[in-house]
């Protein structure tokens, strides 16, 4: 279909709500107008009483493509992602082998022309010996450089002083950081271990990798950044405290240090380890009762940038092991925009917020290239949703190949009805239409 028209949408953009028609042609809005009904197009869809908005762009996913594949790969996460209204996503390096030199990189890309629904980027990993190959990375066409300042996969812990010196000085690119401090998580293991020896329950998660260690790496990360000028991004902020790190005195496009909250970390506290376990154990811990609150409120005064999901799928059968053996991280992506207008329905976050933070943010926030917004010239991105009809969380109704969640059981009060990834109509009620993959993400930099 080279055109598309919608008709009658509540078109949710740039802090208003209006009612327009738009109408896409090869893969681009080309116009938007109060009335359009005249028009002439390949497949025309009234959305009459439901709102259209700019599809969701997530900067931090683990979709375990290549080595990981099975617990999940580029084309199941891809596809969970369109079902849930995420058209463009950011990948982690830290798959196996790491992408911590060009061609590695290189490889995912391939992947996901041949297979992703939704459009993509990838990030270059940094390692403690590996600066060369990460100050090759073109910066127009990879979102950013991902530093681990804490435990991750493989050889990805940077820990070296002059390394970090190193990216932050030297890096033209935007450095994306996971903080915790891996000095105070692992004498916390220790301790916990002889106390609670091989099974402790997971609520002594936010003990051990605690507010303190998130706090002590998230302020070094700045102190690094505003020492060097270099532009900084901190992923999956989890504790109020981290939040005072963070400007909202200057508009977004100014700042050189942003950050980033995940779904998650906004709507499951510490009390919820009770009943849920490990599969709400991740890494930065979910933390305990009135940090989420924090989150939002920093959110809400633009202290925090972006909502992310950090989707991180393992399988049910790996979840179920002992607490020191079970991994850290949880299924995300298809879900993020049902959740966040769950917050909307009880009166805590706008549309136009939502919308705000989910997709113009993250655009400017990467300085993405003609995605992000509903403006005509614009690759049509976008997302339709009922903001009245129901999605019940199931096994039958989650596409991750993990084929589990720990929002099952939940009813969310909207669903995603349609899903347009670069003009390609790659969702529809239900049905997904994937004879067009989606494009690389471009960076105006």
């Amino acid at each position: 279909m080279n055109t598309i028209l919608i008709l009658n949408a509540q078109v949710v953009n740039e802090g208003k709500i209006e009612t327009k028609d738009v109408f896409i042609k090869d893969g681009f809005i080309d116009k938007i107008s109060a009335d359009f009904s005249h028009l002439q197009a390949d497949k025309v869809i009234d959305a009459n009483g439901k709102h259209l908005l700019p599809g969701v762009i997530d900067d931090q996913v683990h979709f375990r493509e290549p080595g990981l594949t099975h617990k999940a790969c580029i084309h199941s996460e891809a596809r969970a992602g369109v079902a849930g209204g995420v058209t463009s996503f950011m990948e982690m390096p830290n798959t196996v082998p790491n992408a911590l030199n060009q061609t590695l990189l290189a490889d995912k890309y391939e992947i996901a022309a041949r297979t992703s629904l939704a459009n993509y980027s990838f990030y270059m990993g940094a390692s403690n010996d590996n600066i060369e190959e990460v100050l090759k990375t073109n910066i127009q066409n990879v979102c950013g450089i991902k530093v681990f300042m804490g435990s991750s996969t493989g050889n990805m812990l940077v820990d070296n002083e002059k390394t970090l010196e190193n990216i932050f000085s030297k890096s033209p690119l935007l450095i994306a950081t996971h903080c915790e401090d891996e000095a105070t998580v692992r004498a916390n293991t220790e301790i916990y271990k002889q106390r609670f020896g091989d099974n402790p329950h997971p609520r002594v998660h936010p003990e051990i990798r605690t507010v303190e260690a998130c706090y002590k790496s998230s302020s070094m990360a700045v102190e690094l950044a505003k020492r060097h000028n270099a532009r900084l991004h901190i992923l999956h902020i989890t504790t109020g405290e981290e939040t005072h790190l963070f400007r909202n005195d200057i508009p977004l496009k100014e700042k050189k240090i942003t950050s980033e909250v995940c779904v998650h970390h906004l709507y499951f506290d510490a009390l919820d380890y009770e009943t849920l376990g490990n599969q709400i154990k991740c890494n930065p811990a979910v933390k305990a009762d009135g940090h989420k609150q924090q989150l939002l409120a920093a959110l809400l005064d633009n202290r925090l940038d972006v909502i992310a999901t950090d989707h991180a799928p393992h399988t049910w059968e790996e979840k179920q092991n002992p607490y020191w053996s079970s991994p850290s991280g949880l299924p995300m992506v298809q879900h993020p925009l049902n959740l966040m207008i769950e917050f909307y329905h009880e009166g805590k976050i706008s549309l136009e917020r939502i919308v705000e933070k989910m997709s113009h943010a993250v655009a400017d926030c990467f300085q993405i290239s003609k995605r992000g917004y509903i403006r005509e010239g614009y690759w049509a991105d976008l997302v339709l949703v009922d903001l009245a009809q129901k999605t019940a969380v199931s096994k039958d109704t989650i596409y991750y190949q993990c084929k589990w969640s720990p929002l099952e059981g939940k009813t969310f009060n909207s669903s995603i009805t349609h899903t347009f990834v670069s003009g390609h109509l790659a969702f529809e009620d239900g049905d997904f239409h994937e004879d067009v993959t989606g494009k690389r993400l471009l960076f105006e930099r």
